[in-house]
């Protein structure tokens, strides 16, 4: 777990989103959870997305504790510290059952910037297969070499899951929580919720073919990578990114006047 951490720090030397103020993340993480929220993919209260705070070491943003995604403003999200505990006064409290996954993550991997967590239907069938994420569809094999698998422990609130969690993860970005849902993390929030749009779309096809009679037609293995290889390209370029993030907030605001 620490020489991947380690190995990750030498490459990293500044925050992937040092440019950007704290009152430009807290604008964009809450249209990240209301995007969330648009597209159906929330779970009551629970679950969570997080982004660090650029020159606040191991300090990030995440949603108070019994409010729904809808209710989230950037004036009430919290800053916490990795132990779960509040860095700033609020009258909101956190949740503690995000902060065994994000905090270790947030802690050891400089390279991250947000971390979201999600298990909407789709999600959470296909993650009760022993094979999981199928790379055999157009976005499946966008994920190929990028997805590691955690076993189901529980509800994920113990501090000794912490390190067996991270080393799950290793240097990878899509974690498989095993009979349970999925946790993306990227360098920033736009390039999290585009690989979480193509984990869910990946998942939602793996779901609608699997109810169709007859084998599914194998990529190869090249393929597969060739594939992985694009995507990355396309990742890389964070214009890309933003691009479609602003785009589907524009929708959103245009549909759901009270983001706005």
């Amino acid at each position: 777990m620490m020489n991947t951490s380690a190995a990750i720090a030498q490459t990293t030397e500044t925050s992937p989103m040092a440019g950007m103020s704290e009152a430009e993340l807290r604008v964009q993480l809450a249209d990240f959870y209301h995007l969330v929220s648009y597209l159906g993919w929330t779970e009551l209260i629970f679950n969570h997305i997080s982004v660090r705070l650029p020159g606040e070491e191991h300090a990030y943003l995440v949603n108070p504790m019994g409010l729904h995604y809808d209710e989230v403003t950037p004036e009430n999200l919290l800053v916490v510290g990795v132990d779960g505990k509040l860095l700033r006064e609020s009258p909101y409290k956190p949740n503690p059952a995000g902060f065994a996954l994000h905090g270790v993550i947030h802690e050891h991997r400089p390279d991250v910037g947000c971390i979201a967590h999600t298990h909407t239907t789709p999600i959470s069938a296909i993650v009760m297969k022993e094979a999981a994420i199928d790379h055999n569809n157009f976005n499946g094999a966008q994920l190929y070499g990028r997805v590691g698998y955690h076993d189901f422990e529980g509800i994920t609130i113990y501090d000794e899951e912490r390190d067996r969690m991270l080393e799950s993860l290793g240097d990878k970005h899509v974690l498989v929580l095993r009979n349970h849902g999925i946790a993306v993390c990227e360098a920033d929030i736009p390039l999290t919720f585009f690989l979480l749009w193509t984990v869910q779309r990946a998942a939602e096809i793996q779901c609608a073919a699997a109810a169709i009679p007859g084998p599914n037609v194998a990529l190869p293995e090249a393929i597969k990578a060739k594939c992985a290889a694009d995507a990355q390209r396309l990742k890389d370029n964070s214009a890309f990114a933003t691009l479609l993030f602003d785009a589907m907030v524009r929708k959103m605001k245009r549909e759901r006047p009270e983001f706005a």
